[in-house]
């Protein structure tokens, strides 16, 4: 087992550990201390902060942070998280049926500026030589 001397925590552990003073994160399955690195941050403490209590994997993945950065993370482990606390994603699934239909709206507003445009533009081609002359 991988961590700090094999501790292993609960997400309710973990998110305890929420504020400036005591500031535990989730990365990868393991938990870190980032305490300590909370002023050193370049993104700012509050990054750090707003990403506790939750997996921050995807948040720490997104941000592309160097191989520095990842080496430097082995300093602050203390442990590894209970992957079973932590709540599965759930993917959003659209309803089968939709009371919006854009393939039918959209064809609708093809079909009218198919008629409004030939339109707008006879009408410009009679009106404005009746326009003109009337000057």
């Amino acid at each position: 087992m991988g961590g700090a001397d094999g501790k292993v925590f609960t997400l309710a552990q973990v998110s305890e550990h929420n504020e400036r003073k005591d500031c535990w994160l989730i990365i990868n399955g393991k938990v870190y201390d980032m305490t300590k690195f909370l002023e050193d941050h370049p993104g700012g403490d509050e990054v750090l902060l707003s990403a506790t209590g939750k997996d921050a994997t995807g948040d720490f993945e997104d941000v592309g942070h160097s191989d520095s950065a990842r080496d430097m993370m082995d300093q602050f482990c203390v442990g590894e998280i209970d992957v079973s606390t932590i709540p599965k994603k759930t993917k959003h699934k659209p309803s089968t049926q939709s009371h919006y239909n854009q393939d039918k709206t959209s064809e609708f507003i093809v079909k009218l500026l198919q008629f409004l445009v030939p339109l707008a533009i006879l009408g410009l081609a009679v009106g404005i030589p009746i326009y003109t002359k009337s000057f």
